[in-house]
């Protein structure tokens, strides 16, 4: 199981990102994964979909790569706020720690510091980090 941040998929979505090569390779080569991604973040990626008019057309393209909401009630609001409170992460960034705390699931994200604050709390980041 790996919990998928926004960075990630948005990357793979963006022919334009610098890491839009990893986020794929990494997507395609996590197909028998379970892959869930907070509520919020999975929102943060549609937000591109929905300015262009095909909201839920991409939400269901994410479905078929087999992208799944976690339950709502899988990130408490006091985990998120202590989760805040003491990373000084963004919230978003704290969704997709508490889901990945929660399910106990690796993380995959491109963004440094939740990658570090997650390592720091004993979950597994992918993908491997470029030296």
């Amino acid at each position: 199981m790996i919990t998928l941040d926004a960075s990630l998929v948005i990357a793979h979505l963006s022919a334009h990102d610098a890491n839009h090569h990893r986020a794929t390779r990494f997507l395609r080569d996590s197909t028998t994964e379970v892959l869930l991604m907070h509520p919020l973040n999975l929102a943060e990626v549609l937000v591109g979909g929905v300015r262009a008019g095909r909201g839920q057309e991409m939400l269901e393209d994410l479905g078929a790569m087999g992208i799944t909401a976690s339950a709502a009630g899988e990130s408490d609001p006091l985990a998120l706020a202590t989760l805040r409170a003491e990373t000084a992460l963004k919230l978003p960034d704290c969704c997709a720690l508490a889901t990945a705390l929660k399910s106990g699931s690796a993380l995959a994200t491109f963004d440094d510091r939740l990658a570090q604050v997650a390592t720091s709390r004993h979950v597994m980041v992918l993908p491997d980090r470029p030296d």
